[in-house]
């Protein structure tokens, strides 16, 4: 956090903070960011629920300052894993130059370490609720097929005894149009529940497959990404 930030870092800061919208305009980042109003706005664009602005007083008194600073450092930065020395919000609180930068890098590491965690569980979520979705119906609809062929060797079963009473062959199979009427209904109900059934499982089925792919293309990133951080550490090491 005290480390200075290069021309590259400081350029790449700038231009994630420009495009957060801020309730005051930006002119210079060190008295902008002093009283820690902007800072809370930063973590409030991210993670709304976080941050109650009302709690943030816009400041010339250093001690306000200090205030709205340790508010942040207990109830917001804590859930981002983050928190700021004494010292360092000292200087902060009176403007002094290249002490700001350095913390709103590590914050923006921060933020963008629970978004990816946020996004993650979500992503993961999604995957099993959709998993578990599609074996549900799959289920239903294994019960349902089990239910109705039970209905229908049911029905056989009565047509052999009707046909045999009547001295009629008994190798032949019950069409609709013999059934008895609520039978033939029901049947016909329970093959539409089970074709909408199946094209249910079909959709979530192909969800799964959606997921899948996502979670593998995130694999290839983070692995790719891996790559890029070991080499980058590579060339620190030659020099």
């Amino acid at each position: 956090m005290d480390r200075e930030l290069s021309e590259e870092e400081l350029q790449e800061l700038y231009a994630w903070i420009d495009k957060i919208p801020l309730s005051r305009p930006k002119r210079h980042i060190t008295r902008d960011f002093s009283d820690g109003v902007m800072a809370a706005e930063v973590v409030r664009h991210f993670f709304p629920k976080l941050v109650d602005l009302h709690n943030y007083i816009p400041a010339n008194s250093t001690q306000q300052k200090l205030s709205n600073w340790n508010l942040l450092n207990r109830k917001v930065f804590s859930k981002l894993n983050f928190q700021m020395p004494e010292e360092t919000v000292k200087k902060i609180a009176l403007s002094t130059a290249g002490v700001i930068e350095p913390v709103l890098s590590a914050l923006r590491e921060k933020i963008d370490k629970k978004l990816e965690h946020t996004a993650d569980n979500i992503l993961i979520l999604e995957y099993y609720d959709t998993r578990n979705q599609a074996k549900h119906h799959t289920e239903i609809h294994q019960t349902e097929a089990k239910h109705l062929v039970q209905m229908a060797g049911e029905a056989i079963k009565k047509e052999e005894k009707t046909r045999l009473k009547n001295g009629k062959p008994l190798y032949t199979m019950p069409t609709y149009s013999d059934m008895d009427p609520t039978l033939r209904l029901i049947l016909q109900e329970k093959e539409q529940a089970v074709m909408s059934l199946q094209e249910t499982v079909e959709i979530l089925q192909m969800k799964v497959n959606r997921l899948e792919h996502l979670v593998h293309l995130k694999d290839m990133r983070i692995e790719d990404l891996t790559q890029h951080l070991d080499t980058y550490k590579a060339k620190g090491q030659t020099h």
